[in-house]
């Protein structure tokens, strides 16, 4: 997809900066009322009223009727391929126990049949923190017959394989084998598709996301895929995958190529521009559910600090290495002791970029992230998720749980996103999370934490803004966002049923009309 020039016609412009609804005004005090927004060459050029004859030919016109328009949504942490590939895995989300994941598996190989007795059987979803039974290849062995079976843990941190995926991807399959966690699995995590074959399905899968993401007024992701994505975007946009914007980045094993390239974070990847160089991505530590989020105090249920995955001294060499060659990096960090020491990295190099997730975090840290200009790229959706399990490991730290509003108020970046497939490629129910704090009839989860709707989208759309020089990506919606009314549950109850009326990307339509 080309950039194109289009003028979207009687679009009311939503403020982010100031309040907004009845009698307000925008960030720079003009009444919110219907203007024209030319778009040329994919850049917004122009605000104001009646535009429409200086559109001039080779414009296209987009009549909005009055509809409310945002700059473009963006989800700031996503591993795309395996979102697309979740719509077609089998899913685990709802077992309780190891005997429910073996009883899936069983179904699905009597699915496949005879004709089909050796392709993998992948999953995704489950989440064994309160599990008291051990996951053991054995028992996947009993049912699986000759297929390899990987399975993927909720938050991506561990994989649970019979024996013939343990032996296929390099690892032992003796009594007890069965879980791989953390830096092997992650290496494991990218092998996958080398080792067992592209899976038919993904294409199908991506068009499904892409269409999905443009229907919700998603206009561009930064893809943090395992194995690198690269390689793969440039070539997928050319092919016709050209509805959103693409940041892909890179993992330490990518890291010798890009410097040797010359590619610094923003550089173009292919000839639409829709494709950037991203950031250097590190997995510091593990994850609160497999209890390897590495904390400064040990978890509560006696399974100790959890586990940092690089040291102080390799994230400084990495992280210096990125930053003289121009790229940003995004450290993620979800314990405490994490997010420190990636902070005193960040210190050492002066490198820019983005603590992924922050999901635990020691009051002195809030600031310093303010301070050191670095954003928290956080997933408001996982606090639904992980709720009741850190009541039981981090009862006494909850507080220090996804601090938005203390983040804030501490003049740190925000910048949500979901880490699809572990919650949902959906900025609308990001933003709920955020502001109501539940996702059930529960009372909100340290609603001291909770930002307010204005917040939340001004932290989603990249820091664009629907004002001359910013990037020709706009969402119309019918109703306006943060006049919406209500305690925070009703708000969140409204933010969940948005959807976009229409989607621009760098001025061309690629959803609705």
């Amino acid at each position: 997809m080309s950039s194109t020039s289009l003028l979207i016609h009687d679009v009311r412009p939503v403020g982010l900066d100031r309040p907004a609804g009845r009698g307000a005004s925008l960030s720079r005090g003009e009444p919110v009322e219907p203007v024209d927004v030319l778009v040329i060459d994919g850049v917004i050029r122009e605000v104001g009223p009646r535009l429409t004859g200086r559109a001039g030919r080779g414009v296209d016109v987009l009549d909005a009727g009055g509809r409310f328009g945002i700059p473009g949504l963006w989800d700031q942490h996503v591993h795309l391929d395996q979102w697309a590939l979740q719509q077609v895995r089998l899913d685990t989300s709802l077992a309780t126990g190891p005997g429910d994941v073996v009883e899936l598996v069983r179904r699905r190989v009597a699915e496949l049949g005879t004709a089909d007795r050796t392709s993998v059987v992948q999953g995704w979803g489950h989440r064994s923190s309160t599990w008291a039974e051990p996951r053991t290849a054995a028992a996947l062995d009993e049912v699986s017959g000759d297929h390899p079976v990987v399975l993927i843990s909720g938050d991506a941190h561990h994989g649970w394989m019979n024996s013939r995926a343990l032996q296929r991807l390099g690892f032992p399959a003796g009594p007890g084998a069965g879980v791989v966690e953390e830096g092997p699995w992650f290496a494991a995590y990218g092998r996958l598709g080398t080792t067992f074959g592209p899976d038919p399905h993904l294409g199908d899968g991506l068009r499904t996301v892409l269409r999905s993401a443009a229907e919700l007024g998603v206009v561009g992701v930064v893809d943090f895929e395992f194995g690198g994505a690269l390689g793969s975007w440039p070539g997928r946009v050319a092919a016709g995958l050209d509805t959103l914007r693409v940041r892909a980045s890179t993992y330490e094993d990518g890291l010798a190529d890009v410097l040797a390239r010359g590619l610094r974070t923003g550089d173009p990847l292919d000839r639409t521009g829709l494709v950037t160089m991203g950031q250097l991505k590190l997995i510091s530590d593990g994850s609160l559910n497999t209890r390897t989020a590495h904390c400064c105090s040990p978890y509560l249920d006696g399974t100790g600090r959890g586990a940092q995955n690089y040291s102080g001294e390799q994230l400084v060499e990495l992280l210096g290495r990125a930053a003289r060659a121009g790229l940003e990096c995004a450290v993620h960090a979800i314990g405490d002791a994490a997010v420190r020491i990636a902070l005193d990295a960040f210190t050492a190099t002066g490198a820019r970029g983005a603590i992924e997730h922050a999901q635990l975090v020691r009051w002195p840290d809030v600031p310093r992230l303010a301070a050191l200009g670095l954003r928290a790229s956080v997933q408001p959706a996982h606090l639904l998720d992980d709720r009741d399990v850190s009541d039981g490991c981090w009862a006494d730290r909850t507080d220090r749980c996804f601090v938005l509003r203390s983040m804030l108020d501490a003049g740190v970046e925000l910048a949500l996103g979901s880490d699809a497939p572990v919650s949902p490629l959906d900025p609308w129910l990001a933003m709920a999370a955020a502001v109501h704090r539940s996702g059930d009839d529960r009372a909100p989860w340290h609603p001291e934490q909770a930002i307010t709707v204005r917040e939340a989208l001004a932290a989603s759309v990249d820091g664009q803004r629907l004002t001359p020089g910013s990037r020709g990506d706009v969402v119309l919606l019918d109703a306006d966002p943060v006049a919406l009314v209500g305690d925070s549950r009703e708000l969140a109850d409204g933010l969940r049923r948005m959807r976009a009326g229409a989607t621009v990307v760098a001025g061309r339509v690629v959803h609705g009309a």
